[in-house]
Order: structure tokens, then sequence, then C-alpha cells
């Protein structure tokens, strides 16, 4: 078998190069389909390498505790990853060999076997081994015309072709097995990036989809026709308004005895001097424009330190306009005043016209309610705040944007 592998590794890497411009339509899209058919037969191929390492105990003999770790380490996978198909592997060999088969003739993805294997359990347990081959069969011809997604929908319904008498039972069953399924695979992973950013990757079950789904989707709607933000650029600032409002509440559990807050360090004349960067307690850096704006918000808690490292100052917890003065400025403004912005008071901090890092007072005057998108927006561009004569905020944008830099204002939070 590895002289074969090495062959057809070495037949892999002569098409790597080849011109696929210099093909006619027809043969370019013969050759996608002939890679794909043998991307699925390598994975029949792998699986079958994978489920005899795990017989043989060949990762306990190399020190690893279990295969999908040594998988982890061997073909650097991640663990879910590698357990997932260890789990299959094990399926395939000790269930119906049709699934095996397909995929070995590039029939089915490695997916789409998947979901004919998790279902063709779920029928033998509520149908009986007979009926499930069935469902099988019925399935792999399926799969040369639906995804793995629309597979596994119309798999809870198997046996309405192959056995109607047991079709509601087996509904009931198949949702449990997805209910299980979700369960075990659920997971949420932070990666710190060598520049210091963030990975956020994970599978969330279905409660906590509809969860996640019903905060995050009022806020990723454009804020205007200026908003050039992408859709995950969007999803990416609604989390950040979620996580703010969640700090705001104050009803998160302590953190080693103190309240969940973001902790930001820098240094006294990096912050009035607008020169510095900042860090988070968590290691990661900021810039100096992202220092002063976390200054505005609220559950930020500032240590600002002298030249020589000593700790000047660690403010209170800044909640900023609380209480009367909060609802005072929830009345004035609305929600969100930037012109055009129909963010609810919910989803906005108070900042300050005039910095706080300059100097600027903590009061009525001095405030505006901001949405997370048009804080970091202001803070970033040339646009300026003012009250004007009725106490009501305005903005003027920048020269480049309106020659005129006429005022603006948000109508939508206007109480007739």
């Amino acid at each position: 078998m590895v002289e074969e592998l090495a062959q057809a590794d070495d037949a892999v890497a002569a098409c790597v190069d080849a011109a696929a411009w210099s093909l006619p339509e027809h043969d370019l899209i013969a050759a996608l389909d002939a890679a794909h058919r043998l991307q699925q037969r390598l994975a029949a191929v792998t699986l079958t390498l994978v489920r005899e390492i795990d017989g043989r105990g060949t990762a306990r003999a190399h020190g690893a505790s279990t295969t999908a770790v040594w998988l982890r380490e061997r073909l650097r996978m991640t663990v879910p990853a590698a357990r997932r198909l260890v789990d299959l592997a094990t399926t395939l060999d000790t269930g119906n060999p049709a699934i095996r088969h397909a995929l070995a003739d590039g029939a089915v993805t490695l997916e789409q076997a998947r979901v004919i294997a998790d279902t063709a359990a779920m029928v033998t347990a509520s149908a009986g081994i007979e009926v499930a081959d069935k469902a099988v069969g019925v399935l792999v011809g399926w799969a040369g015309q639906f995804d793995p997604t629309m597979l596994r929908r119309m798999g809870t319904r198997i046996l309405d072709h192959v056995a109607p008498d047991l079709a509601d039972a087996a509904a009931a069953a198949a949702l449990a097995a997805d209910d299980a399924r979700a369960t075990r695979d659920r997971h949420l992973t932070l990666s710190t990036q060598t520049d210091g950013r963030l990975r956020l990757t994970g599978i969330l079950d279905a409660e906590t989809a509809g969860l996640l789904r019903a905060a995050i989707d009022p806020l990723t709607a454009p804020t205007g026709p200026d908003d050039t933000r992408s859709s995950g650029q969007r999803r990416h600032d609604a989390l950040t308004d979620i996580c703010r409002l969640a700090l705001r509440t104050g009803d998160l559990p302590d953190n080693g005895g103190d309240p969940a807050q973001i902790v930001v360090t820098t240094s006294y004349d990096a912050l009035t001097q607008q020169l510095g960067s900042g860090a988070l307690d968590i290691g990661l850096h900021l810039t100096p424009d992202t220092v002063r704006r976390l200054a505005c918000d609220a559950a930020i808690l500032p240590a600002v330190l002298g030249g020589a490292g000593q700790v000047l100052d660690v403010g209170r917890q800044r909640r900023l306009l609380t209480g009367p003065m909060r609802r005072a400025l929830v009345l004035r403004d609305g929600g969100c005043a930037f012109p055009g912005c129909d963010r609810p008071p919910r989803w906005c901090a108070a900042h300050h016209i005039h910095h706080w890092a300059d100097g600027g007072p903590t009061n009525l005057t001095n405030s505006v309610l901001l949405c997370g998108h048009h804080h970091r927006h202001i803070h970033h561009s040339k646009w300026t705040i003012r009250l004007g004569d009725d106490g009501k905020p305005e903005f003027v944008p920048p020269a480049w944007l309106d020659p005129d830099q006429l005022p603006r204002r948000n109508h939508y939070h206007r109480r007739t």
C-alpha cells in the first residue's frame, strides 16, 4: 500500500503545477470532478488506516493517551476533528459495508458518509438491520443530489420511504440522536494568534445557537448608508456589543474575587499625550486610539502607571452616568445619537465629547450615547460632536465628506 500511495502522490504532484487555464471548460469541470472523487477515495483509505492504528493500540505504544491525541500531533489536527475521524472509522468498519464502498468509489463525501452512518445507526436502533440496509441504499442514492445538511434533514424521515409504519417513532429517535450528538460535539476554542488577535472557533448546540442568533442578528444589520463593514465584521462588532452589555449588567460571576471587568494598563503620559499603547490583563496589546476609546466605556478599570512603572492610580470601575444621570442621557438621546443609527440605549455606552483622558468631565453636557460601531468610528475619524442651542447632540462631518461641514443630527429617536 505504501508504494501505491507514493505513486499516487507523485501523480497528484504532477497535477499541482498543471496549466488549468489552458483546459477547455468541459475538461476543467471533468478535472474538478475527478479531483473531488479522488479526495473521497483517499478519505476511505485514511479511515481504513486510522481504524487499524486505533485497533492495534499504536497511539498508546507511542505514549499518547488516545488515538485522537496521537492524530493531533501526527497530522496536526484538532482533537475534536481527530475524534470524529476515529469514530467514523470505527462506525464504517463495524457498520453497513455499503457506506464504506460508496466512499471508496467516490460516490459520497466524508461528511455524507458520516450523515449516512449516523442515520443508519438510528434506523438500526428503531427498526432493525434489514430496514437500516434499505435506508443506506436510499441515502447513498440521494447523496448524488443533496449536500450533507440536506441529507441529514431528509434522513430524519427516511422511514417514510423504507418503513412507513415506523416513521413517527424513528423521527423521535432521530431528534434524540441529534441532541446527543450536539451535546457531545459542543465546544468553544479561544486561540491567541501571534499578532495578538484572538481566533474564535467552535460548534454550538441547537439551544445555544438559537440564543446567539437571537442576540446577534438584530445587531448585524448595517447602521446606515455609510456603513461599509462586511457581514463578518458586523457580526464581530455585534459580539462586542453583546459582551459590553453583559459587563454593564453587573450580573456576571466574580472572577478571582473581582467583578467581571476589563483592565487596561497604560502610562499616564501615554494616555494624556495620545502617544503610547496599552495592554490588557490577558496580555493582548492595544493601540493608543483604542486605549483612549476604552477610557470612555463603562466596566473599564484603568491602571495608570508612572514613568518608573509604579502604579499611580487603579481607578474605580467606571460606570459613567449611572442612575438619574444615565436615565437623563437616555431621555435626551433616545439611543445612539450618530445620524441615521437606530441602536437602542441598552446597546450604547456614554462617550465623552471632550475626552476623559484630556481632562473632560463626566457629566451630561459632556456625554453622548454611541453604539459600539459609532463609538469606534468617532475615535478613528475626523467627526466632531457638540451640543446645539437646544442641548441636543449634533455631529459635524469631516471636510472630505462634506466641504460645508453642516452639522447633522439623528432623527430616528426623535419623539413627535
